[in-house]
């Protein structure tokens, strides 16, 4: 049996809300294991849907660009120990400077990067130039990790929203069915709103059919669990299940979500509309979401 502290504790009450004594009872029911006291704590109705990234808790920065022409983006998350360096404007040109790299040279991930010639300065690796940039800082820093994106459309734009300090990054590829769409100040306006979304109402996937199945089955047990808890007949506890997944979904679900800057209306029918204005068909393709320090906190 592990030994629950109070840390442990404070951690799953900050991410479900639930109160101390529920949580010290569902870490032990599961032996500490933190994702497991969340699923006892949601079948009990202590607990709304947690996500890992509400405890992320490391420092550093999420930065981001995009090229002129809008069909290139990246994210970049680089970590350091403080959040005076974080803040420091060295650290930041380095993550600008990282991330304008990135977009020229196409590394695959985090190691591909590091063993790449810095492009402002060929005569050194990226790895070099991190180490030059530790010692000037005199702090250790890390690049954890990074995303690409090019529009695989004739149009369309590549959209990237860093959200206050830094602490939330999004990319978000947009296809239209027409250039002069796409250029237009409408488009733009779409882009930078549905980028907000992703940032606010954190969705995993653009629509339902990308949700992973073993997601779904496991939010589908836990729904049945909680159906079963209220005692009534088998073909109710199953509506009830299929309720609360269709809720769900309305939740993650990026296209399904209530739009941020119109609850009235759903992400879907806000593009729609844009659509119908603009006279193209627009489609959002995909997009990344990264919050500073959840990597870390996952492992």
């Amino acid at each position: 049996m592990a030994d629950i502290t109070a840390k442990m504790v404070k951690e799953l009450r900050e991410c479900t809300g639930a109160g101390m004594m529920d949580c010290k009872k569902a870490l032990a029911e599961v032996d500490g294991d933190t994702d497991a006291a969340i699923d006892v704590l949601r079948t009990k109705g202590l607990a709304a849907l947690a996500k890992k990234a509400d405890r992320a808790t490391n420092e550093g920065v999420i930065g981001g660009i995009v090229a002129d022409d809008a069909r290139t983006g990246v994210l970049v998350e680089v970590n350091c120990e403080t959040d005076f360096v974080a803040r420091n404007a060295d650290f930041k040109t380095f993550v600008s400077d990282i991330a304008n790299h990135i977009a020229v040279a196409a590394p695959a991930d985090v190691p591909a990067l590091l063993a790449q010639e810095y492009s402002a300065r060929p005569e050194v690796t990226v790895e070099q130039f991190l180490g030059e940039t530790v010692g000037k800082l005199g702090e250790n820093m890390g690049i954890s990790r990074l995303a690409r994106y090019e529009l695989a459309s004739d149009a369309g734009a590549i959209a990237v929203y860093i959200h206050g300090v830094g602490n939330i990054g999004v990319m978000v590829e947009i296809a239209a069915g027409d250039a002069g769409a796409a250029a237009s100040e409408g488009f733009a306006a779409l882009s930078k709103d549905v980028a907000m979304q992703i940032a606010a109402a954190a969705p995993i996937s653009v629509n339902r059919d990308e949700v992973p199945a073993d997601v779904v089955a496991h939010e589908m047990e836990i729904y049945k669990a909680q159906a079963a808890e209220s005692g009534k007949p088998e073909q109710i506890q199953e509506k009830i299940a299929t309720g609360r997944l269709e809720k769900y979904y309305k939740e993650v679900c990026l296209l399904e979500q209530a739009f941020v800057k119109d609850p009235d209306v759903t992400v879907k029918q806000y593009v729609h509309s844009t659509a119908k204005t603009l006279g193209t068909e627009i489609t959002v393709v995909r997009f990344e979401r990264f919050v500073l320090g959840e990597t870390a906190s996952a492992e």
